[in-house]
Formats: C-alpha cells, structure tokens, sequence
C-alpha cells in the first residue's frame, strides 16, 4: 500500500469546511500549513498547525495544495498553486464555470499535476452503496433517480447571496447531486431547471429552492431538488433510484445505521456541514483517497473532467431558469445561449 509518512499538506482557508479537512488530516498524521486571509492564526491555535504569511511561501513548503476558499477564488488559487508544480485538491464547485474547470485541467496536464475536485457526496456510504449497485446491474436499467438536499441557508451573511461568487443554491449545494445524477444514470442531454422565488439583479433569496430535471443518454430522468432553508433547518438528503427489476432508497433522517448531523456552533446562518456518526468520516475517506493518488497509489473515483462536468450541468441549470426553456446539453454553450 502507498505510505503517507511524512506528508505535507498546504491549506488554503480557515473557513467552516477548513474545520473538516484540518481534522482528517490530523487523523491521517499529516503536518499542515494554513494561509487564508483571515482566520488562519484562530484555525492553527485550535488545531496545532503551522501558518504560512503567504500563499508563495505556503506553496514553497508543502507537497500538496488543498484549497477551501470562497468558490469564486479556487480558479485563481488553484491556478497559482498549479504553476508552482504542485498538485491540488480542491472545494467544490472546482470553479464557477466549466470554461475555467477545463482551462485548469489543461494547465495541470501541461504542468504535469494532478487536480482533483472534493466531490465529497461520492465517498459518503450510502451513495457508493447506490453507485456499486447501479453498476452490478442489480436494480436493472436506470428508469428515474430522485435526488433531495436541504440546509439551513448560509445566504443570511457573508457571500452566498451574491450569485457571481457563490453560484447560488445550483452551484453551491445542489452540484453534490448533479455529479450524483451523472454518476449514477450516466451523461446529461437536457436539462430543464426552476427556481422558487427567483434571485433578482444576482442577489439570491436566503431562503430559495430550486428544482432540475435531467435527461440521461441512456434514458433515464432525473429529479433533483436543493433548498437553502430558515435558519435551523435541519441538514437531510436523500435520493430514490427505480430500475426496471427494482429500486434504491436512502434518507439520512432514517434510522438505517447511518446518521447525518449539524455541528456544533453552525447555527448562526453559516452553512452547515453534515458529519458521520458511525464509522470513518466521508471527508477522511476522500482525503486519504486523493493523498494516495498524489503519491502513486490508485486512480481517485472523482477526477477534474467530473469536477467540470458537475460546473457545466448547474451553468445548464442556472441558464434553463433563466430562460424559461430546456437545455439542450449538445449545443450549449455557458459563454452565451443556448442554440
């Protein structure tokens, strides 16, 4: 098995999700670096990490780059970190648009790194378990997938609102189930999508929904649904896959031996992060993943083309909304309209 002795890992970010990739770094025995433009000092005085003054020096000491940033800075950050020869992990969504996913994808390959988006959602048990029995055929063919996720809405501060940096509830939460449609019922042709109450001159609602309809080359359809709710609304997620010789269904507010919960300390209008109550943390499992890869060991199950792929299904998404019509996922193109 690859060894992770003596790894080095530069975070870029002290913000909410730093908190969870701090902690399964420390359980996989990494040494840390932090940077961020603030909070670095508060994360590393919690944590017992060590804070670089700048982004160079960070990426001068450390083996790999892992980027939890706002989503509207992981294009810059991760390109900087990629002309440095280092190989990044990054936050979803990999950037805001898929033009820039593939424009650091063809700057890694250049540079001869690797980049591979958190995709978190694909480590989580329940969805492998939905994954491995999709593709043993045990359910059939795919006929319709339903996917849900909810939480209480990080919109009431900071820059969530702001579709330009955030993407809105499509880009920021529901991308999970996008990469989860296509994962699971393969490649997208259309995409039909709404939201409820709109956002207005770029401005989200704190409290949104937004609903997609999907497509699949293979003939399944797809519903996903993602909802920013009140304050306290609780983290739940489920799906329910049909196929034509049986079914699969998950809810995380089931009592099915797998639990998902709200941290500590996140209920003032941040957004909050749903943990594993039983067995290794999801974020552990990917992390430890992705540092294998990065030192030789196996192919992750997410790569940078997944990474855009999700980005191009919600820029689908977010421009059906606009629009009022369906995306015909052949000849979109997110620089304009659809032909």
């Amino acid at each position: 098995m690859t060894d992770l002795t003596g790894l080095t890992v530069g975070l870029v970010g002290a913000g909410n999700i730093a908190h969870v990739h701090v902690a399964a770094w420390k359980a996989l025995g990494a040494r840390v670096l932090v940077h961020s433009v603030d909070g670095a000092d508060e994360l590393a005085a919690q944590y017992g990490l060590e804070v670089a003054n700048s982004l160079d020096e960070l990426l001068a000491a450390v083996e790999f780059v892992d980027i939890v940033t706002p989503s509207a800075t992981h294009h810059d950050v991760t390109l900087a970190a990629i002309k440095a020869g280092r190989d990044v992990i990054c936050e979803k969504p990999l950037t805001l648009t898929a033009a820039a996913s593939h424009e650091l994808s063809t700057a890694a390959a250049a540079a001869g790194v690797k980049l591979f988006p958190a995709h978190v959602v694909r480590f989580f048990p329940a969805y492998k378990a939905a994954y491995d029995a999709v593709r043993a055929g045990r359910i059939g063919q795919v006929a319709v997938a339903r996917f849900s996720r909810q939480a209480s809405s990080p919109a009431g501060k900071g820059w969530y609102r702001d579709v330009a940096r955030s993407g809105g509830v499509i880009m920021d939460l529901m991308v999970h189930d996008l990469d989860q449609a296509r994962w699971l019922c393969g490649e997208v042709e259309s995409v039909y999508a709404v939201q409820s109450p709109p956002s207005v001159d770029g401005i989200s609602p704190v409290n949104v929904a937004a609903h997609v309809t999907l497509t699949h080359a293979g003939g399944a359809i797809s519903h996903l649904r993602a909802t920013w709710g009140a304050t306290g609304t609780p983290f739940k997620t489920t799906f329910a896959i049909a196929g034509s010789s049986g079914q699969l269904q998950f809810s995380s507010a089931d009592n099915t031996g797998y639990a998902e919960e709200l941290q500590d300390g996140g209920s003032g209008g941040d957004l909050l992060i749903p943990s594993n109550t039983l067995g290794e943390s999801p974020y552990l499992t990917q992390l430890r993943e992705f540092a294998l890869a990065l030192r030789g060991g196996p192919e992750p199950r997410v790569d940078a083309a997944d990474g855009a792929a999700a980005v191009y299904l919600a820029e689908a998404a977010r421009a059906s909304m606009e629009t009022g019509r369906t995306i015909d996922m052949k000849s979109f193109d997110p620089a304009g309209v659809a032909r």
